[in-house]
């Protein structure tokens, strides 16, 4: 049975090893060296001191997939915009996980104040991220055209986008 829950410290090592895999061998992230474990500590703990969710999709005690959100950008006029980030070990792909860990990055993401998720894609051929951000409901916003460049080829950015809550129909509290 999938379990979604806060992740814990003590799920770096699973959650580093996820990340390497998709480093080495996927275009989803354009990271080129997969981070340390203690890069990925300092950046869970950088999502978690800013109140933003940080989960993982566990098994047991088997982590198969972790999403987070962090500010879109620094600037206080994006303080209500956060960019979503997911990833799946390669077994857990195509079983329904992925939509199910969104979803709840999602609902936790509106709890802490965010108004809009972006998902900044890499690589256009990235069919199944693209379609587990559309089953969640986030829109196509646009595609930035080559600029990443990942094993020996030019590769796109997808920009979707989901309101979360009120989204832009009223004024957020300050």
């Amino acid at each position: 049975m999938h379990i979604i829950r806060p992740s814990h410290a003590d799920d770096i090592p699973a959650i580093t090893a996820i990340y390497a895999h998709h480093v080495l061998v996927g275009t989803g992230t354009f990271e080129i060296e997969p981070p340390s474990a203690t890069d990925m500590t300092n950046r869970r703990a950088d999502v978690l001191a800013k109140g933003l969710p940080y989960l993982v999709a566990v098994d047991g005690n088997h982590v198969l997939g972790f999403a987070y959100c962090n500010w879109f950008k620094p600037r206080p006029a994006y303080r209500f915009s956060a960019e979503d980030s997911i990833y799946l070990a390669p077994e857990a792909q195509g079983h329904g996980l992925g939509r199910a860990l969104l979803t709840e990055l999602a609902a936790q993401s509106e709890r802490a104040g965010v108004r809009k998720l972006i998902a900044v894609i890499g690589d256009s051929a990235n069919t199944g991220s693209i379609a587990v951000h559309r089953s969640v409901g986030f829109a196509m916003v646009g595609v930035l055209k080559s600029c990443g460049w990942k094993f020996d080829q030019w590769r796109d950015v997808v920009m979707m986008d989901l309101a979360l809550g009120q989204g832009d129909t009223t004024a957020p509290q300050q």
